[in-house]
This record gives C-alpha cells, structure tokens and sequence, in this order.
C-alpha cells in the first residue's frame, strides 16, 4: 500500500512527529526558506494527501489547489480557523480536529488567569522577588474571585467546563451564544453587551468565525467597565485588540488575562507594563498529558483514514 504523505506546515510536538515519522512519509515545509515552499508543495504534490495543521497554521484555500491529491487535513488543535473548510467540503476533503482533550486544561488557564488577575498574582510574586517585601512592608490589598458573577461568550465544551469551575468557587455563571443551550440553569443573553453589563469576569470561550471576529469590541469592553475582567483564552481575533489596550490605559477596563493575541507571538508592548494585566504565551493545552493525547487523536484520525474506518473526531 502506498504510504501516506503528510505534510507539516510548521513544526509541532515533538511526539506527534515522531510518531508521524514512524507511520507515514512527512514533508516539513518549515525546512525550505520561505520564498521556495510554494515550489516544495509543488515538487511534492503527487505524494501528499495528509495535512496536519494546528492553530498558526493549517490548509487555506491556495494550499489545497495546490494538493490535488489530498484527502485528509487532521488538526492538532480544536479551531479550525486555518482551515478554508467550504474548500474542503467542494474538493471532498476531510477535516478532523482534537477536541475534548484539551477541554480541561483550557478552562483550567481560564480560571487561573482570573484569579490571577484579581489577587494581582504576578505582581505579588514580583514584589517578593525584588526585595520590596523587607524593603516597604507588606503588599497592597487586591479583589476575591470567589463569588464573582462570570460571563461566558460560547458554553461549547470549554465554556461549560469553565461554569463547571467557576461554580465551585460559588460564581453565578451566565452565558451568550447564536441560542439558548437546553439542559442548564445558566442565565442567558441573547445580547452580549448585557451580558458584559451584568457580569464582573468575561470569559471567551467560541470558536473563532467571521461572526465572532472583534465580538469584544469597545462597546462591550465599556458595558464589563472599570471594575471588570476580560479572560480571553479563545483567539485573540475575537477581541479587538487596540480597543483593549485603549480601555486598559484609560481605565475603562480593570484588567485582563490573555492567553492569545491578535498577531502572535507579536503582543502589545503597552501591556508589558500593565499590573491588571496577566500575559501568557498561548498555552491553553500546553501540558504535557494534553498535548500527547491530542497527538494520539490526530494519529488515530489518520489512521482510521487510511484504513476506510470511521474517523475518531470529524468535522468534515
């Protein structure tokens, strides 16, 4: 049988390509200087029907005209937002992500990020570490998390996982998306600038679409206000990001937590200054038990491809 080729985008988890190495022929693209990887897909097309994408970068519509014989884009991540997916669906390609593995981990950070925001965690940490304990006494007084009312934009898996969380530290949880889910007492808006208006931490949780692209824009970031939070551990186009930054400066915002950003790695140096702001590096699913367990999905996925099998987590 003819052995699967599969092209890496950009290099990933150290286990998944090896893994991949073990079963399949890998095309790493990273490894050709950027203005000849169009000439590599090309060199290479004829062998390669795989594609395993994640989150910076997957199987826009350029790159699958350019397989004509690819069958398969199995994705290391839950979005799909690098994926053109009414190109595969016309070309009858399909489309698999990880999702569930990951869900723990992701509304674990949420959690963290709001609580490290709030009791000003990273500050404090600084603020031992420097000396200034012994040097000017004890610090400053910060704001409880347990209690707070906690606003979810999507209660997919991650959301709901995070409302699990949050209610374990007595948070009223309500919640916005397209419609109201069946099957819990959540308090729901159909309008998200109400629902930033009546909740003290803002959690996005959705996928990322044309129609959640800049969902947290100036308006709702004036209706969370000055003694609100900002979690952001979707994509960091669904918040706009200047607006953010402009909130924050001027105090129309109380802080944020963000584990994804607009144009990463490139982050805003203005919140590199910020004390109510928590910044971390996109590790939403960045442990080591979830990153292999995602890694064993997207084999299986391929797998079960390979052999006419149904496949594990389709999309498409």
């Amino acid at each position: 049988m003819e052995s699967l080729g599969v092209l890496l985008p950009i290099p990933m988890n150290a286990y998944l390509e090896s893994e991949l190495d073990r079963r399949y022929k890998v095309f790493r693209l990273w490894e050709s200087p950027p203005e000849r990887r169009q000439d590599f897909i090309r060199a290479n097309a004829a062998a390669i029907r795989a594609v395993v994408g994640n989150s910076k970068a997957g199987a826009d519509a350029d790159t699958i005209d350019a397989l004509p014989r690819l069958e398969i884009v199995a994705c290391f991540s839950v979005g799909l937002d690098k994926v053109d997916l009414a190109k595969c669906r016309e070309r009858g390609i399909r489309v698999t992500n990880t999702p569930d593995v990951l869900t723990d981990d992701v509304a674990d950070l949420a959690i963290g990020l709001a609580i490290a925001v709030l009791r000003r965690l990273c500050q404090a940490d600084r603020f031992v570490r420097s000396g200034a304990w012994l040097s000017k006494g004890g610090y400053k007084l910060t704001t409880r998390f347990s209690g707070k009312t906690i606003g979810i934009i999507g209660l997919g898996r991650i959301g709901l996982a995070v409302a699990k969380r949050a209610e374990a530290f007595g948070c009223p949880i309500s919640y916005y998306s397209r419609s109201e889910k069946p099957n819990t007492n959540y308090k729901y808006y159909s309008n998200l600038i109400d629902l930033a208006a009546n909740c003290h931490v803002l959690v996005v949780a959705c996928p990322l679409t044309e129609e959640t692209y800049h969902i947290v824009n100036r308006e709702v970031l004036d209706a969370l206000g000055p003694k609100g939070v900002l979690v952001n551990i979707g994509r960091g186009p669904h918040v706009d990001e200047p607006e953010l930054v402009a909130a924050l400066r001027e105090g129309r915002l109380g802080g944020a937590g963000l584990d994804v950003f607009e144009q990463e790695p490139d982050v805003p140096e203005e919140l590199f200054g910020m004390e109510n702001v928590v910044l971390v590096p996109h590790v939403g699913s960045g442990t080591n038990e979830t990153r292999n367990a995602m890694a064993d999905l997207v084999i299986g996925n391929l797998e079960a491809h390979v052999m006419n099998k149904p496949l594990l987590t389709p999309v498409v």
